[in-house]
């Protein structure tokens, strides 16, 4: 996937907003105000910083050894950064949904109620 396919991706969620906080070059995906995809776009190659659960980090960077590996400039605990071009699409889809449900899980019930992630 290139950035504007993960973009599209993303914009397609619930709740999801794109804006360049830091500077012009790097984009931010955020659901309800926290971030859950960060890409630099001048980076080469193309790459995803995208929130993990730590212990699938670990799984995911020793798997895509070179691929995946501990976030860019993120705390490498609980953030990836995924080339994006090099691992299959179904793949980083699935990466940022769990980014994603990650942010959403930790929302207050109130938050989720409000946005429609629960009934």
């Amino acid at each position: 996937m290139n950035i504007e396919e993960v973009r599209e991706y993303c914009l397609a969620k619930k709740a999801v907003t794109e804006s360049f906080p830091f500077d012009e070059h790097t984009l931010v995906f955020k659901v309800a105000g926290k971030m859950f995809a960060i890409s630099g776009l001048e980076r080469m190659p193309p790459q995803v910083n995208l929130k993990c659960d730590p212990e699938r980090a670990i799984a995911l960077r020793e798997e895509y050894d070179g691929l995946i590996f501990g976030g860019w400039h993120m705390n490498k605990h609980h953030w990836n950064t995924v080339l994006m071009e090099s691992i299959p699409p179904k793949l980083l889809c699935e990466l940022i949904d769990h980014s994603y449900d990650l942010i959403v899980q930790k929302m207050p019930k109130k938050k989720r109620l409000e946005l429609g992630y629960e009934s």
